[in-house]
């Protein structure tokens, strides 16, 4: 079987291991030159996964049998139109793809729905007269990015002109999304919807970068939930997949818990990016990716979650600006049993130039412990010995991020 895989990033190569096991040749289509998952594919593509045209090009050439991606966002929705238009098989279709990635779908179905989330506003013009009776602060989004790009608290209406504006020229359709902010501990849940029914596999605290506007994650954290504010995310969960018509599929849910209050930021019809697939079979002991591709390949598996950890933390590293040589200390953490696992995001030569979406990312690590204390000091001993070198040799890892 020939498949198109979209996305070239560190999660993707565990999805193409997995397909690679089942006997598949791989097409990888990626934008980079060099991405990560390139040496585990059978050909790799220099072209944009977000180019519906040019990927249905590439799959008609080739006589791709299916296309599909994992824990990317946008390259979702060109995987079910271009799937729809070849007549090739999708889990998801293009309509219901379009209205789990882009927020203004998403938002208008979850109000119909009275599916709890902030009060909103889609727009395509930079015009504060529309949000006069708007409590600051307020988030500003482009409808249709990957990786937080362009997502921003705004405190007053300067702020509010200058992002709004910035947000409009990063979306694809010219259109931004302003929401009013939500106090709370912002919740990352996994689920998997079997038939039509949804199962609860984990859930994590989103934890972010400290003192900045932008919604940059550095840590994935459990536990976070009470077993009464599980079930009541489960329901709320089951409430999105009836009214969004979603069976057979992965579900991922960002949502502000506080108390018995929850609203729902976003959600998508997927895994979460970052190694979160290798996170949730940790947490909930279902290897997920396996699962998802027993899914694309047509089958319906059978996921059955139990909890298995008392502690667990993923980390993620971000460097200063430069070109990234090498990431040193991953090895010696292992062998200690400090580290449960590494994952590298960016490879060797590639610039980095800040630190402000997660698509920044250079690398992330997993510690699991019986205890806070233990997860505590796993992670002081990490901070001491890992580094990131740049191509000059020096060190640009940013150590003790808060």
């Amino acid at each position: 079987m020939k498949v198109v895989v979209l996305a070239g990033g560190a999660d993707q190569i565990a999805l193409i291991k997995e397909l690679k096991k089942r006997g598949c040749y791989i097409i990888l289509v990626d934008y980079f030159q060099n991405p990560p998952a390139k040496e585990y594919a059978d050909l790799h593509i220099v072209a944009s996964t977000l180019d519906d045209a040019r990927v249905k090009e590439i799959a008609q050439e080739y006589h791709a049998d299916l296309i599909c991606t994992a824990c990317t966002d946008q390259a979702l929705l060109t995987v079910a139109k271009v799937s729809e238009e070849l007549n090739l098989p999708c889990y998801i279709s293009y309509q219901t793809a379009l209205n789990v990635t882009n927020k203004t779908y998403m938002k208008q179905r979850m109000s119909q729905c009275s599916i709890p989330t902030s009060r909103y506003m889609t727009t395509r013009e930079v015009d504060l007269t529309q949000f006069a009776d708007f409590e600051f602060p307020l988030v500003v989004k482009p409808v249709d990015c990957n990786s937080s790009k362009g997502v921003i608290k705004v405190h007053d209406s300067a702020q509010l002109q200058e992002k709004l504006a910035e947000a409009i020229s990063f979306s694809r359709t010219q259109t931004a999304i302003v929401e009013e902010f939500k106090e709370g501990v912002e919740v990352s849940a996994d689920f998997y919807i079997e038939g039509s029914d949804v199962k609860y596999l984990s859930a994590t605290s989103s934890i972010k970068i400290q003192n900045r506007d932008s919604f940059t994650i550095k840590s994935s954290v459990y536990p976070v939930i009470t077993l009464e504010q599980r079930a009541k995310i489960t329901s709320l969960a089951q409430d999105i997949a009836d009214a969004f018509e979603l069976t057979d599929c992965p579900l991922l849910i960002q949502m502000i818990v506080n108390g018995d209050e929850i609203n729902v930021i976003e959600f998508s019809a997927r895994m979460g990016g970052g190694s979160k697939y290798h996170l949730i079979e940790v947490l909930s002991g279902v290897d997920i990716m396996s699962k998802y591709v027993d899914l694309v390949l047509g089958h319906k598996p059978d996921v059955q979650p139990e909890d298995q950890v008392k502690y667990a933390r993923m980390n993620y590293v971000y460097c200063y600006p430069g070109t990234l040589d090498r990431v040193e200390g991953f090895e010696a953490l292992s062998a200690d049993k400090i580290i449960d696992e590494s994952f590298i995001y960016k490879t060797q030569g590639m610039t980095i130039t800040a630190a402000a979406t997660s698509g920044d990312r250079a690398a992330g690590y997993l510690i699991t412990a019986d205890t806070e204390e233990e997860l505590a000091r796993k992670e002081s001993i990490v901070e001491s010995v890992l580094k990131v070198f740049s191509a000059e040799g020096q060190d640009i890892m940013i150590h003790n991020l808060v």
